[in-house]
């Protein structure tokens, strides 16, 4: 487990990443009452927020931008495997920061996380949502980054910041859509399904059977929520697994590619200099 901690003006960044042969849980909490934003990079480990009141479990977290409000009662776990390892940026400020942060960020919170500036618990649940491409490539970015001192710390802070103002501006259109809570929970369990089944996924007509949706809606409000068309979405999963099958040298590019479905290496090999600019055999 590492855990890099990084102060930004008034903003604390946790980067955080585990990966383990057994299953283990990883135990964090923080030293005063923070607002912070959680990203999730690959992997898809279990997270568990308990406090004195309650406790709130996720069971799917790859992909997932989650805000909350914690105080220092508040054990965030998380729990590590194998085929499950943990990739995870938090920008997290103290409630005392609120009104000095930079460029009017204290407002973006008060306007768009009122229930997270006024907690009425130990730890509250903010607006979560599914990151956009243009997020998971700048999640994927952060733990990646070929650059070395001041220049990987200027690079850092300039995605860091381009995070946070993609996660409020797709917070705003959120606040403008309505999507009832069992439809908005479908399109999330249609997202997992994808997400576990990239060598066998089902077709468009099963899912929509599976989840209760006819074919028309689930596509309009799948791409609606997730910033991509049902199928794109689940080449680009494939694909990004892949790359980090590969990248982390728990696969050979042939093993990868029959991994994430692709019968044909050819066809992998393109889609894959498609979506990254280079060839998985260029991988380092």
């Amino acid at each position: 487990m590492t855990r890099d901690v990084i102060d930004i003006n008034d903003f604390t960044i946790l980067v955080e990443t585990a990966f383990s042969k057994a299953v283990v849980k990883d135990t964090c909490r923080f030293d005063e009452p923070v607002i912070a934003v959680a990203f999730y990079g690959a992997g898809n480990v279990d997270l568990e927020m308990r406090y004195p009141t309650g406790r709130r479990l996720f069971n799917y977290t790859k992909g997932l931008a989650l805000s909350f409000f914690a105080d220092q009662h508040v054990d965030c776990i998380h729990t590590v495997s194998k085929d499950n390892p943990l990739e995870c940026i938090v920008i997290a400020t103290a409630t005392r920061n609120l009104q000095h942060l930079p460029n009017q960020e204290g407002d973006l919170f008060s306007e768009l996380l009122d229930s997270l500036v006024n907690p009425k618990d130990h730890y509250v649940e903010g607006p979560s949502f599914y990151m956009t491409p243009e997020m998971h490539h700048i999640v994927d970015s952060l733990f990646n980054i070929k650059y070395q001192g001041k220049t990987k710390m200027m690079f850092f802070r300039s995605q860091i910041t381009a995070l946070l103002s993609h996660f409020f501006g797709q917070l705003a259109l959120y606040e403008t859509k309505e999507f009832k809570t069992a439809d908005r929970q479908r399109l999330e369990k249609a997202k997992a399904i994808l997400s576990n089944n990239l060598d066998n996924p089902p077709s468009l007509t099963e899912l929509s059977q599976e989840l209760g949706l006819n074919t028309t809606k689930l596509k309009k409000e799948f791409k609606e929520v997730f910033g991509l068309p049902v199928f794109k979405y689940l080449q680009n999963e494939r694909l990004t697994t892949a790359h980090d099958l590969i990248r982390n040298k728990k696969a050979t590019v042939q093993e990868a590619a029959w991994h994430v479905g692709y019968d044909s290496l050819s066809s992998f090999s393109n889609a894959f200099a498609k979506k990254f600019g280079y060839r998985p055999s260029q991988i380092k």
